[in-house]
């Protein structure tokens, strides 16, 4: 006892360390635990703090339990119903383009259906923890595609709870064909029933786990969580089903920011020991065997989700740059791949399964920081034809929510057809931009004498609008920012140069 308590203090000290290395650099957390777990497992040369990792599958289910739960707790049913039908139809495209694509590359791997099922899982579905984390890093919380990313986040998630009820029958192994649709519809019977509780039922549960004393509430509340995932795990239903929808039951009972408050150190702390553990079950042997499977996958990925996000700015009319955002920002994968290689293993599925989503894993939480943070450069090389808009001239700025100068835009039409300046000194101007101000028509900034930027300087006019056939942007020079125009909103006019 004495050994498993210096190894499993060791491993999530030595895990921490690590983490904490990796966000210095802007790496996630997530694959970090489960590198430690790998390097220091039996299945790899060196010193191993962990001999045998079934010693720490008690706390990696609860982590994982709690993980699943905090998700339910955490998600914003409002906001997706609120999302509109966009939302739904970018978050829809993105889902099935990913699933479709990590299905049908499973099948190719030919290891069997239902691992071709948990690899569209793994493969489909991104890791909110971490596209997250890169939205605030990177600064984007005042983007126009910020909303459409959260959201395409949120909807996975809760497109996570019927994909599990579907894997679970198909992960138990039913014998026939009539065993299979009896178990689905049980899994599904069992989702229903919680959606239920949480639609009609939250009031008594928060009387059943309410308490003024913190310490009370939240024994009262694991409680529930664990006693529900495993009557869940017993109708054989994925206990995380069952962690992730009583979460959306305690969402909406009065009790929802405490219990989210309180329970986060210890989900953090079990969620850690859930990805150390599974580390622990790789043999670096084989990550040889699955190295070439899992750099298609990564590259299959960055398409499926290059291709989603192209969608997602078609439909919210963004440009390149906010087409290549939504794309790259939820590249990544983690948790979720991993509790379904998880489950795989613990079904007795092809041993591969676990080194292959392990290292697509690892692949891509270096690969995906730095596509996101990149974006730019994905997005000058984006053809104008797969937008709605001429976004030729400004693909790379990035469209914000943030200008407060809205309210100085009074003028949306012109006749002009020329920068007159230029043309008093005889010179030609490249583009012509419009002030909304009062006006004015200029040259842009890669004409010669700047003519619109210097009009906004003097009378402090910030925002100008493309006087461009086809063009439907404005731009703000004091928030150095992107706008968003109507389209049709001035009347487009030829220039010269």
């Amino acid at each position: 006892m004495q050994a498993d308590l210096v190894g499993l203090g060791a491993a999530l000290l030595l895990a921490g360390l690590v983490a904490r290395g990796a966000r210095r650099v802007g790496l996630p957390s997530v694959p970090c635990y489960m590198l430690v777990g790998i390097l220091l497992g039996p299945g790899t040369p060196g010193p191993v703090l962990i001999e045998n990792p079934d010693d720490l599958a008690l706390l990696a289910s609860l982590g994982l339990v709690l993980l699943l739960f905090h998700l339910g707790v955490e998600f914003p049913l409002d906001q997706v119903v609120g999302g509109g039908r966009r939302l739904f139809l970018a978050a829809a495209c993105y889902i099935g383009l990913n699933i479709s694509a990590g299905l049908l590359f499973g099948f190719a791997l030919g290891w069997g259906a239902a691992e071709a099922l948990v690899v569209a899982g793994a493969l489909g579905i991104s890791s909110s923890a971490i596209a997250t984390k890169l939205l605030i890093e990177l600064r984007r919380l005042a983007n126009a595609e910020t909303p459409v990313i959260l959201g395409i986040i949120v909807i996975e998630d809760l497109f996570l709870a019927f994909y599990l009820a579907l894997l679970s029958p198909v992960l138990s192994d039913s014998d026939t064909a009539g065993e299979l649709v009896r178990d689905i519809a049980v899994s599904f019977g069992f989702l229903v029933l919680l959606f239920a509780v949480a639609r009609w039922g939250a009031r008594a549960v928060g009387a059943l786990v309410g308490s003024r004393e913190d310490e009370l509430l939240v024994v009262l509340t694991i409680g529930l969580v664990v006693l529900v995932a495993g009557l869940a795990e017993d109708v054989g239903v994925s206990d995380a089903i069952g962690a992730l929808m009583i979460g959306l039951v305690i969402s909406r009972t009065r009790f929802r920011e405490r219990v989210e408050k309180m329970v986060l150190p210890l989900r953090d702390v079990l969620a850690t020991v859930f990805f150390v553990a599974f580390g622990l079950t790789i043999d670096v042997g084989d990550l040889g065997g699955v190295a070439v499977p899992a750099v298609i996958a990564v590259c299959l990925t960055v398409l499926t989700n290059v291709s989603a996000g192209i969608v997602g700015a078609r439909l919210f009319g963004f440009n390149q740059r906010g087409a290549a955002n939504v794309g790259l920002t939820v590249l990544a994968r983690g948790e979720f791949s991993l509790i379904l290689a998880t489950l795989a293993i613990a079904a007795g599925l092809d041993a591969r399964i676990g080194p292959f989503v392990a290292l697509y894993v690892l692949l891509l939480a270096v690969i995906a920081p730095l596509l996101a943070s990149g974006s730019r450069f994905l997005a000058r090389v984006m053809p104008d034809r797969l937008l709605r808009s001429n976004w030729s001239y400004v693909r790379e700025e990035t469209i914000s929510t943030s200008c407060t100068h809205l309210d100085q835009i009074r003028v949306t039409d012109t006749e002009a057809q020329a920068c007159e300046a230029c043309r008093v000194l005889g010179d030609d101007w490249v583009q012509l931009r419009l002030c909304t101000s009062c006006g004015h028509v200029g040259c842009c900034d890669d004409s010669p004498h700047q003519h619109s930027r210097r009009h906004a300087a003097e009378a402090r006019h910030p925002v100008i609008q493309s006087a461009e056939p086809g063009e439907d942007w404005r731009f703000c020079f004091v928030d150095d920012t992107l706008v968003r125009a109507p389209m049709g909103s001035a009347r487009r006019a030829k220039g010269s140069g």
